[in-house]
């Protein structure tokens, strides 16, 4: 089963060999690693090019285009394009694999069934998050087991970095809504995973370390600007949420927030 991991980047030559080294280091060798760079001026494109040989003495493939495109989910759109595994993730060009073992795990489990016999269209576990200058300590851990589908009409979702997805529901029921800034994610779940009702299962690992700095971890702001797209993402798929629910939701990620920023004052 060839899973298919899609990296969107531009300019990120401080951090894309951490991103391709734990490709590299997966022992799951049917992988096809789809880059798809925006116009980098740095350096990006001459660590992708010294990358191809290391990838195909390792098994792998590494398939990268680079040009002007749309914005980060017009990005990840065009990789899911490209893509031709059973099964679609996506990995941030900032972001890197926590074990060697993540996307073995991924195939097995999406390759089974669930307890009722049905085939399992997707899978997700847990990230976390940790400073840019400390790789090692962990600021943030965000674990996806209590998730249900209920949940979602609050503003829950799995942890995307975490989803993988086979490439038949990209197709069947659409990609990223380039229409959002910052929650094209939770729209794209809330299509796949409560009004289609996907079959999903939860892996109990820790998928991928984050660098902080994202609009998901750079404060209140961007959680405010998630939580309005969030409500724009309930109206265009006509599910039932209100600004109750919503805010239990904000309430969450503000206490997740503050503790996030106290591990960082100690880190100090």
């Amino acid at each position: 089963m060839i899973i298919s991991v899609v990296t969107a980047c531009l300019n990120n030559e401080t951090t894309l060999r951490d991103t391709l080294e734990s490709v590299l280091a997966q022992d799951y060798t049917e992988i096809e690693h789809i880059v798809v760079d925006g116009g980098s001026t740095d350096g990006t494109i001459g660590i992708l090019r010294e990358y191809e040989d290391r990838y195909r003495k390792e098994g792998k493939t590494l398939k990268w285009k680079s040009g002007p495109d749309g914005g980060i989910y017009d990005a990840m759109n065009r990789g899911i394009e490209r893509a031709t595994g059973v099964v679609v993730g996506l990995l941030n060009a900032d972001d890197f694999y926590t074990s060697s073992d993540i996307l073995s795990k991924v195939s097995e489990t999406i390759s089974g069934t669930t307890a009722d016999g049905r085939q399992i269209d997707a899978v997700y576990g847990d990230i976390h998050f940790v400073r840019p200058r400390n790789l090692k300590r962990c600021v943030r851990y965000y674990s996806s087991r209590g998730f249900r589908r209920w949940k979602m009409h609050m503003g829950f979702m799995p942890a995307h970095p975490s989803f993988y997805c086979r490439r038949e529901m990209y197709i069947r029921y659409g990609k990223f809504d380039t229409g959002f800034r910052t929650s094209a994610d939770f729209d794209q779940l809330l299509r796949l995973i409560l009004i289609h009702k996907i079959n999903i299962a939860y892996i109990p690992a820790d998928f991928v370390t984050m660098r902080t700095g994202g609009v998901s971890s750079s404060g209140f702001g961007s959680y405010l600007q998630i939580f309005h797209e969030k409500r724009k993402a309930f109206k265009k798929n006509g599910v039932y949420s209100n600004i109750v629910l919503q805010g239990l939701c904000y309430c969450c990620k503000t206490y997740e927030l503050l503790k996030s920023h106290f591990l960082q004052t100690i880190d100090d």
